[in-house]
């Protein structure tokens, strides 16, 4: 790669996928976006169209190629993680994909942290378990679609599915792997891991984790696809959390990113791994391309989401945000707020399929602003819980589309008593998978300055927040003695 080299990164998310094309400064250049379907069906099921999707990447590489007016030197693959893409050995799929947010095993993941297996396989990994990752998913098809295991040769995740099609070549980073079969301190699978879940017959379907920098290239098919020269370098991983980690900045022990997307992520860089066995078995360990350091991971389930959900609700738009929290003082005038509205339930930092949302507090006062106010706040309270329990101890970036919000940014630093920096570029994920790729391809490009905006937290509204958060807490100790009373509802 040339010095002054385009590298163009592709995130495909789950409800839209992105690609931006960064120069050496990791300034974007060109950017394109097109929305992702979702198939959301009986029975909690989440399901995604591999073809669609990769015509989706097709697209946007297209597109960014278009602006650009020139090849890049590269391209860079990340996305979402988890779920089950299932495909066949030429990379096609032999089901629909099932997304991470898939509910179809909640009730076999409520078993599991009964038995203690969840605790079994937590020991080896460090990974908790939760509906929508490969374990439960896995012993799901096991017994309802054995047709389906049959007729796959891989069981992969969705960039390493996207990188099949475009290269012909089955590559998994390690980051993908990780829950919930990888030893992140060896990056292999750890067979006690795979026999707590009773899959040890489909360990032959996941793939070997790739070598850090390992580059493939377009074939035929790929480069048809993207319009791009065959034999271009390709770079697959790391998925979306440790991507937008290393996009922010992310870069000492202790340093630590929340994403406020579609997942809730809380991560916190450090190089050491502790499978303590006293831990509650959630949140993962994820490899980085650093030899020696790891992401300690707490990606809850629902981020923006849940914001999303209580607009519908009081008939406002993403772009009323600000406004609407503008109108409501701290503490949304007594309303209170659970954000744990997945169909799926919750996965950091604690494991109950069987959490639900909760909205109260309500009485004639409340007006749209405070119910809005009252769902941010609980998405704040709930960032803070999963960033204590990662061991966040230096900075802290904030990105994803919530970040966007102004006044939702500054409502993150009040609750959390702590500054924070927002990127100045907003395709981090997509800046994250260029940056390794130029660092792999050009090992001796100086790594891009950092530019952010701070976020300084209000210290008149520190008490307000302790105390919502201390309230937050004590209800959630409650709410989890119910829920694991009564187990996860039919979900239809």
């Amino acid at each position: 790669m040339t010095a002054g080299g385009v590298v163009i990164g592709v995130d495909v998310g789950t409800s839209v996928t992105k690609a931006a094309a960064f120069d050496e400064e990791g300034v974007t250049v060109a950017a394109a976006a097109r929305p992702s379907r979702l198939d959301r069906l009986s029975g909690g099921r989440v399901e995604q169209d591999l073809d669609e999707v990769v015509g989706s990447v097709g697209a946007v590489v297209r597109q960014v190629v278009a602006q650009l007016g020139r090849a890049p030197e590269a391209v860079a693959l990340t996305g979402q993680g988890d779920g089950l893409w299932l495909r066949d050995t030429a990379g096609r799929p032999v089901r629909p994909a099932i997304s991470w947010m898939d509910a179809r095993a909640a009730d076999l993941v409520t078993r599991w942290l009964v038995d203690g297996t969840v605790r079994a396989a937590y020991a080896h990994t460090g990974s908790g378990m939760f509906p929508g990752c490969h374990g439960p998913l896995l012993n799901w098809l096991q017994e309802h679609e054995p047709d389906s295991l049959a007729r796959a040769a891989v069981a992969g995740y969705c960039v390493d599915a996207v990188a099949q099609r475009l290269t012909g070549t089955v590559c998994l980073d390690a980051s993908d792997a990780t829950l919930p079969f990888l030893d992140p301190r060896t990056r292999r699978y750890a067979p006690q891991a795979l026999a707590a879940c009773g899959v040890e017959g489909q360990a032959h379907l996941l793939p070997e984790p790739a070598a850090p920098g390992t580059v493939l290239t377009l074939d035929g098919g790929g480069a048809a696809l993207v319009g791009l020269p065959e034999g271009l370098p390709v770079l697959a991983g790391p998925y979306d959390l440790p991507a937008c980690a290393i996009g922010s900045g992310v870069r000492e022990p202790g340093d630590g990113l929340l994403i406020l997307g579609t997942t809730l992520a809380s991560q916190v860089l450090t190089d050491r791994v502790d499978l303590d066995p006293r831990a509650e078995p959630a949140g993962m360990w994820i490899c980085t391309p650093t030899p020696g350091q790891w992401l300690r991971a707490m990606p809850a389930m629902v981020g923006t989401a849940a914001l999303e959900w209580a607009l519908a609700l009081v008939g406002a738009r993403t772009a009323d945000v600000d406004a609407l929290l503008a109108e409501s003082p701290p503490g949304a005038r007594g309303a209170f707020a659970f954000p744990f509205l997945s169909e799926a339930g919750e996965r950091a930092p604690f494991v109950e399929p069987a959490a639900q949302g909760r909205l109260d507090g309500l009485s004639l006062a409340t007006g749209r602003a405070d119910v809005v106010r009252a769902v941010c706040e609980a998405i704040g309270y709930a960032a803070r819980h999963c960033l204590e329990v990662a061991g966040l101890s230096g900075t802290l970036a904030l990105c994803g589309g919530g970040a966007r919000s102004v006044l939702w940014a500054q409502l993150i630093a009040d609750v959390l008593g702590r500054p924070v920096r927002i990127p100045v570029e907003e395709e981090v994920g997509a800046l994250g998978a260029a940056q390794v790729a130029r660092a792999v391809l050009t090992p001796s490009a100086p790594a891009p300055p950092q530019r952010h905006q701070a976020v300084e937290p209000r210290p008149e509204h520190r008490a307000r927040y302790e105390d919502g958060y201390a309230r937050y807490r004590a209800e959630l100790a409650r709410a989890r003695q119910r829920w694991s009373a009564h187990g996860p509802q039919p979900v239809r």
